[in-house]
């Protein structure tokens, strides 16, 4: 019965964002939409495709370093495997595709939920570190944030990883060793996060290399599409992908992730239909890049699963 209910919620939801997806094409008027893929250099398209796959590729590096040991001579299962959890994160409402992390992790390479939820939320935080402040440092003056105020928000984003980090040092000291269930299992889910500085460092710069490399592709494309500067174009597309980080997802992402393009360019950009018709085309081109991913990596052979 709640299976029942849960599938007719989703159906619901999809059927709510088409049809708000719809009324916005036909607000717009298909030709604004269509006439900016008419226009954009094909050289810069491609560079910008270039760039997307060095970002899913730089994700299955930053899974494949972190778990050296499970994941040895896997890179491209982990491509594989990370092009698909990337494909259900966009599909799916309310950050309900991150299920597919801890599952495909455990039917490809046998390591249990609690060895990879923890790592999974240690790669989204970092991931909204890196989001904001390169949103902050891109577009900080552009949105008229006070230049004190600026500086105190990067420099407290910079330490939170640091200050992660200590913690999970600190509370793994003081339950090694205590008894029961549910302790064990939470001092195992602490063994799983970096637990030298090595392991630390290298997950920071992945996931920098990452974000660099995908808002550059993503902020080219939105300047591309639009009458915008590149930077405009980065302080978008991170507005977009903030949607997708954030568990305020819609399903397909429709609506929400223009909503949030639409708030960071809102201020610097006086035409509605110019702003959602660029976010829309770069909601298409995130999309299709994701779907293309996950359909070249059906010819990577699944690894067989090693038990724990």
């Amino acid at each position: 019965m709640k299976q029942g209910q849960a599938n007719l919620s989703l159906i619901f939801g999809w059927v709510a964002v088409l049809l708000l997806f719809a009324g916005a094409v036909v607000w717009l008027g298909p030709e604004r939409l269509v006439a900016p893929w008419r226009a954009i250099d094909p050289f810069a398209l491609l560079v910008a495709l270039a760039l997307m796959l060095a970002s899913y590729l730089i994700r299955a590096l930053r899974l494949t370093r972190y778990f050296q040991a499970g994941l040895a001579e896997q890179f491209w299962s982990a491509f594989r495997l990370s092009s698909w959890h990337n494909l259900m994160n966009n599909l799916l409402p309310m950050r309900t595709g991150e299920v597919a992390f801890p599952v495909l992790m455990q039917r490809y390479y046998g390591l249990s939920p609690l060895e990879t939820v923890p790592v999974l939320l240690w790669f989204r935080l970092l991931d909204l570190q890196v989001v904001l402040l390169i949103g902050l440092a891109a577009g900080g003056q552009l949105l008229g944030i006070n230049a004190w105020l600026l500086g105190l928000l990067i420099a407290v984003l910079l330490v939170i990883p640091v200050v992660s980090y200590g913690l999970r040092g600190w509370l793994r000291g003081r339950l090694v060793g205590r008894e029961g269930r549910l302790v064990t299992k939470f001092v195992l889910m602490l063994e799983s996060l970096p637990d030298r500085p090595s392991r630390f460092l290298g997950t920071l710069f992945w996931t920098w290399a990452n974000w660099l490399v995908k808002l550059a592709a993503l902020g080219w494309v939105l300047a591309s599409l639009a009458p915008l500067t590149f930077a405009q174009g980065v302080l978008g597309a991170i507005g977009g992908d903030l949607t997708t980080v954030l568990p305020i997802h819609a399903p397909g992402g429709f609506g929400t992730y223009e909503a949030g393009v639409a708030v960071f360019l809102g201020p610097m950009v006086g035409e509605p239909r110019m702003v959602l018709a660029a976010a829309v085309n770069l909601h298409l081109f995130v999309l299709g890049t994701a779907l293309l991913a996950a359909g070249a990596s059906l010819l990577i052979r699944r690894p067989m699963a090693r038990s724990c």
